[in-house]
């Protein structure tokens, strides 16, 4: 669906799509919504991708899936950054996103709380406490 709106040969991008996430293209023929949660999240993340962004927003990408999965995509945003793309992600797994974040909003009833890199963020000892469970 990312590709409608390119008038371009778009071949490139879905071969780049499909490496990055290689189950899609053995399941490209099936509905979405015969695909597992994690499955989904990778089409939304490879439709997102096919309009050759600048920024990825990502609102919530490991949402319902299993632990396995969710690493796994991770591991599929870093290398998505390390092509050059922004990504502005919005994500309850503090950790995880600590570890890579190369800045990092906290945010406090609403509003922004702390603000650093990810790394400096995990070993910040009051957002350590407060959200990180010690």
């Amino acid at each position: 669906m990312g590709a409608f709106i390119r008038k371009d040969d778009f071949a490139d991008t879905l071969a780049q799509v499909y490496e990055l996430f290689p189950i899609l293209k053995e399941k490209r023929l099936q509905a979405a919504d015969e695909l597992s949660g994690g499955q989904r999240q990778q089409v939304a993340v490879g439709r997102a991708l096919m309009t050759q962004p600048q920024v990825l927003m990502l609102d919530e990408p490991t949402a319902g899936v299993s632990p396995i999965v969710m690493d796994e995509l991770f591991d599929r945003i870093i290398e998505v950054a390390c092509t050059g793309i922004s990504i502005l992600m919005v994500e309850q797994n503090a950790i995880q996103v600590l570890e890579i974040a190369d800045k990092e909003y906290v945010l406090v009833q609403g509003a922004n709380g702390f603000t650093d890199t990810g790394q400096a963020l995990l070993h910040n000892p009051e957002v350590r406490r407060s959200f990180l469970g010690g």
